[in-house]
């Protein structure tokens, strides 16, 4: 239990970030090798999909498609080509993922050993 919680800053805390986490290790545990993570960075926007038509228009374009084995990699491996991209663009979105602290969702997944945050990007055309 992770004792009282702030529900104002729930929402946008480490806390959230870890029962993410959590989240996705009892799903990898229950699926074991049976899962194949697919992430696509199309149209990136600073809101969450689940904002449906009031999100913010995107403004990130297309960045690919990525496929993995492992949940962290995977999702390191997007943060990283977010934080990496060569255009200022990308700095509303930075700002969101660290004022909501998204970057805990990541060394939550490690501490859970949920797979290594080192991968090697493949491209194919």
């Amino acid at each position: 239990m992770h004792g009282v919680v702030d529900y104002g800053e729930w929402m946008t805390g480490e806390l959230f970030m870890e029962l993410m986490a959590d989240s996705g290790k009892a799903t990898c545990d229950h699926f074991g090798k049976h899962i194949t993570f697919l992430t696509v960075l199309h149209r990136m926007s600073v809101d969450c999909d689940c904002a449906g038509t009031g999100a913010a228009e995107p403004v990130i374009p297309d960045l690919g498609m990525m496929a993995s084995a492992y949940i962290l990699a995977i999702d390191k491996a997007s943060v990283d080509m977010v934080y990496n991209f060569g255009d200022t663009r990308k700095n509303d979105l930075i700002e969101r993922i660290e004022s909501r602290k998204g970057l805990r969702q990541l060394s939550a997944r490690k501490e859970l050993k949920l797979g290594s945050d080192q991968y090697e990007l493949i491209s194919i055309n």
